[in-house]
């Protein structure tokens, strides 16, 4: 019968454009039941999931460090102003898709068996210096964007497992990131971004309600900023934090209406922020300046069931480095998943690799920042839309007109123009100087390959574990091993 046809295709209008996709057609069956319910995810619901689980995740666990570098309020308002600029700029990548996909629609070209990335966006509407840049820039920003997802993934299990040091644990992490190969696109992340938003979620108000109920320590200080270097380090993590948005392409992609994400990235930056903004502020608070030296904030809290429950999913980031492989290799249109998945194995190696030479959780974050995500999700977004609507007969043929709250053109190549100036001097400049010079202190005090990050000596105790959140712990020790140098 008609009903019971599974890979029926279903035609859609998408904005101005046709999107031609396959139906899972109308089969009742337990494991079609099963497969739309945990794996083939399309709606804005999914999209939203996938943005908010995907633009804090570990980052969440070095906000305290990065508030006892700035203070509390440049901390706070630094969230807010760099959530409103990472919302614009993901907003503008969509516009850009959306204006690509329907070029390419119009011209008859069938995307059901191609994932579109933001290089190929770029290559579309600008030509190839411009993908050629923005693929160096994305490729570079993705890798090193899983490369601390695993440090961190490590660092966090050190602290519910000191069996093994933290250089151990990425072994084993890494091990365990091979299995996203597994993983087809971000239309299959349904039940993986449920899971890492519920976690973030958790591990967020974790912090905060531990970090209320722990009190202030004896002499808590609040000196911060004193340095230059420690103030911009402080501010590219955040800049780091909301420029999330590399994968934008890839989540719009994988929905079934790609004209409803302008908005899914301003509400997950918003409900992030009830995570971020509370769980930094109550961590500063009651530890204040030896966040200092404790990058990861579960370092200074008491060992609980609580805080051994919280831990974040990691993964996300791979996935468009394996899109990128199976293209460079022509492997992308294939439809086994096994061949696609043996394919990608190699994309991990390198993740691999560079967590166990540079595991320098915090640090890292705020040089990626500085160097990679100013340009990759803020300063070519900005000025690719202002050169793909530069003349007036693209502006006039714009799939998307600016809305009148923005100011129509004026006011949106303003926007993208104070961007570019802001990212550009203050992230990439005073950000990717005081990064460098706290990222090398971490290398000169430490060195390559270090065993583990910022871990106590052995002869300093661990409490055991307990079964209440508010346990009282000895108040962490200023202890020299966990110091950056200073000259």
């Amino acid at each position: 019968m008609e009903s019971e046809k599974v890979g029926e295709e279903e035609t859609v209008i998408v904005g101005d454009y046709v999107e031609i996709m396959k139906t899972e057609g109308k089969s009742n069956g337990m494991k079609s039941k099963f497969s739309k319910l945990f794996w083939h995810g399309g709606s804005v619901y999914d999209a939203w999931f996938s943005c908010a689980s995907n633009q804090v995740a570990q980052v969440l666990l070095t906000l305290p460090y990065s508030f006892s570098q700035l203070g509390m309020l440049s901390g706070i308002l630094l969230q807010l102003f760099y959530g409103l600029l990472g919302s614009w700029t993901a907003y503008i990548i969509s516009i850009l898709y959306v204006e690509y996909r329907t070029r390419k629609e119009r011209e008859k070209v069938d995307f059901r068996n191609h994932v579109i990335q933001w290089f190929e966006v770029l290559d579309g509407l600008l030509g190839k210096h411009w993908r050629n840049v923005g693929l160096a820039f994305n490729c570079t920003f993705l890798l090193f964007g899983s490369v601390i997802q695993l440090i961190a993934c490590a660092s966090n299990i050190y602290y519910i497992n000191d069996n093994l040091d933290k250089r151990t644990w990425t072994y084993i992490f890494g091990a365990c990131c091979a299995t996203t190969v597994f993983i087809p696109s971000f239309h299959n992340y349904r039940i993986w971004s449920f899971l890492g938003l519920l976690m973030t979620t958790y591990t967020a108000w974790y912090l905060t309600i531990a970090s209320l109920l722990h009190g202030q320590v004896e002499g808590v200080q609040h000196t911060g900023p004193t340095k230059l270097v420690l103030y911009f380090t402080g501010a590219t993590n955040i800049l780091y934090t909301f420029g999330g948005h590399a994968v934008t392409v890839e989540i719009m992609h994988a929905m079934w209406k790609p004209q409803r994400f302008k908005a899914i990235y301003l509400i997950a930056t918003l409900y992030v922020m009830t995570l971020t903004l509370p769980s930094a502020a109550a961590v500063y608070w009651a530890f204040g300046d030896m966040l200092l030296n404790h990058s990861n904030a579960f370092s200074l809290l008491p060992r609980t069931t609580f805080r051994d429950m919280a831990f974040i999913t990691f993964g996300f980031a791979c996935t468009p480095l394996y899109f990128v492989w199976e293209k460079a290799i022509g492997m992308h249109e294939c439809k086994s998943l096994c061949k696609r998945a043996a394919a990608r194995l190699p994309v991990v190696i390198p993740i691999w690799f560079l967590a166990i030479i540079f595991p320098f959780f915090g640090p890292i974050n705020s040089t990626v920042g500085s160097l990679l995500v100013s340009f990759t999700v803020y300063i070519i977004p900005a000025l690719a839309h202002i050169f793909t609507f530069r003349s007036a007969t693209a502006r006039e043929n714009a799939v998307d007109q600016p809305p009148k709250y923005f100011g129509r053109w004026v006011g949106t190549f303003t926007i993208n123009a104070f961007i570019v100036v802001w990212v550009l001097i203050v992230g990439f400049g005073f950000g990717g100087w005081a990064s460098m010079v706290n990222f090398i202190d971490q290398i000169d005090t430490f060195g390559f390959f270090t065993k583990c990050y910022q871990c106590p000596p052995p002869s300093v105790a661990v409490s055991p574990p307990s079964h209440g959140l508010n346990t009282t712990a000895a108040a962490p020790l200023h202890q020299p091993f966990n110091h950056t140098r200073r000259h």
